[in-house]
């Protein structure tokens, strides 16, 4: 199960991880200390990643090579 550390320090960026998110059919998850949220769901982007330990999981067995590329710039 690939697990990214990322950051979000904007409500744009959040938007932005939310529309990239969108584009693929598999399920991609937002985990932090106060709970999980789906990262296709902006609202709640917003609630979790107001915390500093937050993590993108996305589920085994997919091919996740393109959305990988595409949140480069969230991860640390």
């Amino acid at each position: 199960m690939p697990i990214y550390n990322i950051l979000i320090q904007s409500s744009a960026q959040a938007q932005e991880l939310s529309r990239i998110s969108e584009k693929y059919p598999f399920d991609i998850w937002i985990h932090g200390q106060s709970g999980q949220a789906d990262a296709k769901s902006l609202l709640g982007l917003m609630l979790l990643t107001i915390e500093n330990d937050v993590k993108l999981v996305i589920g085994d067995d997919v091919d996740a090579s393109a959305f990988e590329e595409e949140i480069k710039g969230f991860r640390v």
